[in-house]
């Protein structure tokens, strides 16, 4: 049965998604989830918008991110949920960027998405999700 590992915290799962938060963020969160096959790890944090875009070019994404305006409709139910740590899930807020960070990934690392959403003008969410 998959179970919340109690000692998570932003900086072992940062260092397990191999992403270095940066200085500057806030509002962190984080959750490992122990699974019956694979690991599921969730990382989020709040950057200044004139950061966020340095970051995302810093973790090198397979492809560049798109642009989703609208929430998607079907329901979306993961395994790793970021309601879990109070937030949203990432599929259900407009005006996101999202993509693929790396898959397969180096070392053990099978996976690792992300997606980002503005907070308002100033601040954006970004949301990691690593599949282990």
């Amino acid at each position: 049965m998959p179970n919340w590992a109690e000692d998570a915290t932003p900086a072992s799962v940062s260092e397990r998604l191999g992403v270095e938060i940066p200085a500057t963020a806030t509002d962190r969160r984080a959750a490992y989830q122990n699974g019956f096959q694979d690991d599921g790890l969730l990382l989020a944090f709040s950057l200044s918008t004139s950061e966020v875009d340095a970051f995302v070019t810093g973790l090198a994404p397979q492809g560049a991110l798109t642009r989703r305006e609208k929430p998607l409709r079907t329901s979306v139910k993961p395994t790793t949920p970021f309601s879990h740590l109070g937030l949203a899930e990432p599929e259900t807020l407009p005006d996101v960027q999202e993509g693929q960070i790396c898959a397969p990934c180096e070392g053990q690392l099978n996976s690792l998405q992300i997606t980002e959403h503005p907070l308002d003008d100033r601040a954006g969410r970004v949301y990691l999700r690593g599949v282990d």
